[in-house]
């Protein structure tokens, strides 16, 4: 690729990870290689490789970028086998997954302890209310973590960073994959993966992936049946001409997993037991969730000469969601709770386009890549909402006893939705530059402007909100010869409030900050890496609730914490990851009070994974995995407010194993919560159960 930057690798390639390099033209090598088991021969030459993440934007070594990035690439999604993306996030440091418990219409994920912005293809997935998009794992080539603000890269987006899902694409070899997945809940799922060359020469290349599947939920009488369908094309138009056309539509019907519970028979323990963890507190016979998602997608990236290279990446995405959903409220006090139900029906558009411009150039002992970028978004949605309080608060929905649920005690509430209208603009225009002097010091500088308008209409009330925004960024970083790389980094986010202020005046937007210290380590002597970054993230103009019937905007997050991330392979047989996270968050979103701990987030935070090939030991295919998660103590407020409830700390097991039949057959099975532990994920208001045992076998056929 050309200007491409690239470093030796830090760990060793084996003769089949080689060949298999060539054969896909790659260009980069991911951490998959890890896997790889073959002993190396010495005299073998080791080839330079560049580890890259799309959402930077530009082709950079994330061992030269100052600030933490994760990837979770195809092979690391094989082995964990997730059915939800929140599922993929489990093992990455300072990522909070699934306090929720497990939902089967929403990815849950906090990232340094705040919400982070979805991406699809570098293309914003927006968000509003219950209108979320979510994502089929095995439609996905790998993940990528950008942790901490963003917004000279992204522009409007929440402060704890962006997760970009990147989709399966066309390859440069012609296979074919079919796989059967069997589980417990009564799963059921039936997977097709085919790459082909259109012409002789392979310069059109198609891809097509589909899925058929169906599971029940965690909680009784929940389910949810998929579809999923994502063709794609890849033209060569020249060697320096690519266009790739990405298409996708999946289609959930089912019944919603509404996990709150009262803190009363799940955390605190009630004279006739606990709260079954799978207890439906909701209507099975009324709840409905149906969501429809569509999108169309192109990415043309032109090589105009040996400095300058323009890219373009457009999407199209549609979702069209019926939601039925009652839940009960918490209570400290009895099982016997309130309830209430949320009704949404209506349709979501997004457009988004992402242009480029990228010089790399070399001049006075320096390397150069200069990105100027011109980014479009615009969102509507347009639905009909209602929500029923319950009779505990002026509505009509009966309560339940969670102990003893009987259902039946609601009147529905489609004739009660309002119409909502949301439309969302953005115009971003960023330049960055990034300079290596002596390939040694790593410089990198930016800034974004971004440009929103904002459009709520209501039955009651209407809203047209204008932000003008200016974000900076900035990083330095020395890349030494013992394999140590310090850096420092600086960078701003910036996020709309789609509410007024008790003048009918839009409210500023939260303004986050980030500074981030860290070192990326890759000793020469183990074959291995070692990231540690230490991070101090402030949010400011939150909302506070000072009494009255309107909020002042005052309140501040803060999240300061440590992340170690280590990945070695041990022999040629034993690969290790662990991690470590320390979170200290706060907030002050209450008035006149001493900042608190933020809710649901835990001080603490620990994971490893090992893998053993045992080919060595005679059993040749056989490869075995076994992981640990911890997850520390948590708080969260009581279900009036005016308390706080403690969430004690769990450790959970995960395992996998793997036999390759034949170069055709390969047989799997994952095993998740592995002694089936039940324990109360997090409170806040209300409780959640953790997912029970999860296990799944999966048989692929490949061709």
């Amino acid at each position: 690729m050309q200007g491409q930057t690239t470093f030796v690798p830090f760990f060793n390639t084996s003769r089949l990870g080689v060949l298999i390099r060539q054969a896909l033209r790659l260009s980069f090598i991911p951490v998959a290689l890890f896997t790889t088991h073959n002993a190396v021969a010495a005299d073998e030459p080791q080839e330079t490789v560049v580890v890259t993440a799309s959402a930077l934007k530009v082709e950079t070594p994330l061992k030269e970028t100052p600030r933490a990035v994760s990837l979770i690439d195809q092979e690391a999604l094989k082995v964990k086998q997730p059915s939800k993306l929140d599922e993929a996030l489990r093992y990455q440091p300072g990522v909070v997954t699934q306090p929720y418990g497990s939902d089967n219409d929403t990815d849950w994920f906090k990232i340094r302890s705040f919400d982070a912005a979805m991406y699809l293809d570098n293309n914003r997935l927006y968000e509003t209310g219950y209108y979320v998009w979510t994502l089929e794992p095995y439609g996905l080539q790998s993940v990528e973590v950008l942790k901490g603000p963003a917004a000279i890269l992204y522009g409007e987006a929440p402060p704890g960073g962006v997760v970009n899902a990147v989709s399966k694409r066309p390859d440069d070899i012609e296979f074919g994959e079919a796989q059967l997945k069997l589980g417990n809940r009564q799963q059921r799922e039936l997977g097709i993966d085919i790459n082909r060359y259109v012409d002789e020469d392979g310069d059109m290349r198609f891809r097509f992936v589909g899925l058929i599947g169906e599971r029940d939920g965690t909680l009784d009488h929940t389910d949810n049946q998929r579809i999923y369908l994502a063709p794609s094309l890849t033209i060569d138009f020249s060697q320096d001409t690519t266009l790739t056309l990405l298409a996708s539509y999946k289609q959930d019907d089912g019944t919603p997993t509404n996990p709150f519970k009262p803190a009363y028979g799940t955390l605190i323990d009630t004279p006739n037991g606990k709260i079954d963890p799978s207890t439906n507190l909701g209507e099975p016979d009324y709840d409905k969730n149906e969501n429809t998602q569509f999108s169309l997608a192109y990415e043309l990236e032109h090589h105009i000469n040996d400095t300058w290279t323009f890219k373009q990446n457009t999407r199209y995405a549609y979702t069209d969601l019926l939601l039925r959903s009652t839940y009960a409220f918490g209570s400290e006090t009895s099982t016997d709770v309130s309830r209430g139900i949320i009704f949404r029906d209506g349709k979501t558009h997004s457009l988004s386009s992402d242009n480029n411009l990228i010089a790399k150039w070399d001049t006075a002992g320096t390397e150069n890549v200069t990105l100027f970028g011109l980014e479009l978004q615009g969102f509507k949605n347009d639905s009909k909402e209602a929500d029923d309080w319950g009779i505990a608060y002026g509505g009509t929905t009966g309560g339940i006893d969670a102990l003893n649920p009987v259902y039946g005690n609601y009147t529905p509430i489609d004739d009660r939705a309002t119409k909502v209208d949301i439309k969302k603009t953005l115009a971003g225009f960023y330049a960055q530059h990034q300079v290596t002097l002596d390939e040694q010091w790593v410089a990198k500088f930016g800034g974004r402007y971004d440009i929103v308008r904002l459009e709520n209409d209501t039955v009651s009330a209407s809203q047209d909100i204008h932000n003008d925004e200016f974000s900076f960024s900035g990083g330095l970083m020395y890349v030494a010869q013992n394999g140590l790389s310090p850096y420092i980094s600086y960078d701003e986010s910036f996020e709309v409030l789609t509410s007024v202020d008790e003048n009918g005046e839009a409210y500023k937007p939260l303004k986050g900050k980030q500074t981030e210290v860290g070192v990326k380590y890759e000793p020469e002597l183990v074959n291995g890496y070692v990231n540690l970054a230490w991070f101090d993230i402030t949010q400011k103009n939150g909302l506070v609730t000072t009494g009255g019937a309107y909020t002042t905007q005052s309140g501040e997050l803060t999240s300061q914490g440590i992340e170690v991330e280590t990945k070695i392979q041990a022999t040629d047989d034993l690969m290790l990851t662990a991690n470590y996270t320390y979170t200290d968050a706060k907030t002050d979103m209450t008035a006149d009070a001493d900042p608190t701990r933020t809710p649901m987030i835990p001080r603490h935070m620990a994971s490893a994974w090992l893998e053993y090939d045992l080919s060595h030991l005679g059993l040749s295919g056989f490869v075995v995995g076994a992981g640990s998660r911890y997850m520390g103590t948590t708080t969260g407020h009581n279900s009036a407010g005016n308390d706080t409830l403690h969430v004690p700390s769990v450790t959970l097991f995960d395992a996998m194993a793997r036999y390759d039949i034949n170069q055709k057959w390969r047989a799997q099975l994952n095993i998740n919560n592995l002694t089936d532990k039940e324990y109360v994920s997090a409170c806040d208001y209300y409780c959640y159960y953790g997912e029970e045992m999860s296990a799944t076998a999966t048989i692929n056929y490949m061709w």
